[in-house]
């Protein structure tokens, strides 16, 4: 039977490779967007710093931070020359560095010779390596083969975000329907890869596509109803301000919705599905009826504490603005009632309602394609 599942997931299995290495290749049509072509974006080591210019003013601090750097890689490797470091008085944008820091910088030239030299970030991108490594690591010992088609699930997912999802955005296609068709399209890839190709998968995509689909309603009905405009999102006026002010942002905020929600009510599905066919492989005989209502009971219990993760995933968003409101003595109706709070109300209730609904529906629809399986 392990042998018999394992080649049902070959062909998904082959068929994410081939997508990763379609999309791997596959230009988004934005690589020529850089704002400054005679640039390099390259590492650099911080040598040693210099504070003189900068203004404390209470918690804000202004001015310049000068610093002696090394250009670790591009044309201008090994060259130890001044980079500049300006701080905008804003604790979330604004970092400093030390002497020992890897750092992101933008080395500007003309002629081949550099012009100027600005501090960017901290490299973080080894850090990130370090800590992916270390999840994906994790992922095959413990899960070994499924944590591979987990794997190749989540750099597709990655990609088709990356290479599809973004550009159609940003090129003005609908982003409803866009973002509609890239959630189904990876709905049942991943569940393909867990399932292989069978009535489970069949079931579990069915009752998950429709769970999706009451969100989208729902997000389109109350963000309308609500007077929710897109530009709530964070940094969606800089989108706008960017030269892409064709963009409906209310759209994408609908499409965020039921994005941000697709995950959960996929693994729901996917636990409602699998008990469903538990039930029927240890009772072969038992009627579509009675395999619905045990998809029932699983999904009355799974409902409270799936609603529940979705509601902590999206209140961690927005903690500090709640803090806000409280230091600040805020009344609850009034702070309820405020803009960027109602859109989070919309994004958790209509989430949870999508994860409400898509378990009586894969329920019934693994009630009725399990138990017509022949045994």
């Amino acid at each position: 039977m392990k042998h018999f599942v394992k080649s049902k997931t070959v062909g998904p299995v082959l068929l994410s490779l081939i997508l990763m290495v379609i999309l791997l290749l596959m230009p988004t049509g934005y690589e020529g967007a850089l704002s400054y072509q005679n640039a390099e974006r390259v590492d650099a080591l911080v040598l040693s710093t210099d504070e003189s210019d900068i203004v404390d003013t209470g918690l804000v601090r202004s001015g310049e931070q000068r610093c002696q750097v090394r250009i670790l890689s591009g044309k201008f490797e090994g060259v130890e020359i001044d980079a500049v470091n300006r701080l905008n008085g804003s604790l979330a944008e604004d970092k400093l560095f030390f002497p020992g820091d890897k750092a992101f910088v933008v080395v500007s030239h003309s002629a081949g010779e550099i012009t100027t030299v600005y501090m960017t970030d901290h490299f973080r991108l080894d850090k990130e390596v370090i800590l992916a490594g270390m999840f994906l690591l994790l992922l095959l010992l413990f899960a070994r083969d499924t944590g591979l088609r987990a794997i190749l699930s989540f750099v597709d997912t990655i990609l088709l975000m990356w290479k599809v999802l973004i550009p159609c955005l940003l090129n003005g296609r609908n982003p409803i329907w866009v973002s509609m068709a890239i959630v189904l399209c990876l709905t049942c890839l991943v569940l393909s890869l867990i399932y292989g190709w069978d009535r489970r998968c069949l079931a579990a995509a069915s009752g998950a596509a429709l769970g999706i689909l009451v969100t989208a309603v729902l997000g389109y009905f109350f963000t309308d109803l609500f007077r929710i405009h897109g530009a709530v999102m964070e940094s969606s006026e800089s989108l706008l301000y960017a030269g892409y002010q064709h963009l409906n942002l209310t759209k994408i905020f609908v499409a965020s919705i039921f994005l941000g929600s697709s995950g959960a009510v996929m693994d729901l599905s996917v636990d409602i599905c699998s008990a469903v066919y538990e039930v029927v492989e240890k009772k072969p005989d038992i009627s579509a009826k009675e395999a619905i209502f045990s998809g029932f009971a699983v999904g009355r219990a799974a409902c409270g504490s799936t609603t529940t993760t979705l509601l902590l995933a999206y209140s961690g968003s927005f903690i500090t603005l709640l803090m806000v409101f409280m230091a600040q003595g805020t009344p609850v109706m009034l702070m309820l009632n405020y803009k960027y709070v109602a859109a989070e109300i919309i994004h958790t209730i209509v989430g949870s309602f999508g994860l409400v609904t898509v378990a009586p529906l894969t329920a019934i629809t693994s009630g009725l394609l399990l138990t017509k399986k022949s045994h």
